[in-house]
């Protein structure tokens, strides 16, 4: 079992953080112990990185409560669990697709930098003032 400060340093997260997943329902099997304190077992360790990594790629709070609930009903939402992760995956790929896009401007920026007009565009706009 794990305490929430060992959780928290695993996942780099704060206390605070993690006991607002558990406020919102995104943490329904967390037990407690004889002194009231949360414990977690290394399933829950896993559902707060699943939590981690859904955050990080952009789902929201409401879609990962959703998604909880839906593991909570059983098996029979696997299919529901299995559209959700789909639909988040073609979401990951587009902002993949953004970023690659973005980079190859900051690319183009830098090679620009590295040429001799480029190295002297600011001074010369400077001195033409």
């Amino acid at each position: 079992m794990y305490t929430i400060n060992e959780i928290s340093k695993i996942c780099d997260l704060s206390p605070y953080t993690i006991r607002f997943y558990d406020k919102e329902g995104l943490l329904p099997f967390i037990s407690r112990g004889k002194n009231g304190n949360r414990e977690f077992s290394e399933t829950d360790l896993d559902l707060v990185k699943l939590i981690c990594c859904l955050k990080n790629t952009g789902m929201q709070i409401k879609e990962i409560r959703q998604y909880i609930d839906l593991c909570m009903q059983g098996p029979e939402s696997v299919d529901l669990r299995k559209e959700i992760m789909q639909n988040h995956r073609k979401d990951i790929l587009r902002q993949i697709e953004e970023l690659k896009k973005n980079l190859n401007i900051v690319n183009l920026k830098i090679a620009f930098y590295n040429t001799d007009e480029g190295s002297r565009s600011f001074i010369a706009k400077q001195e033409n003032k």
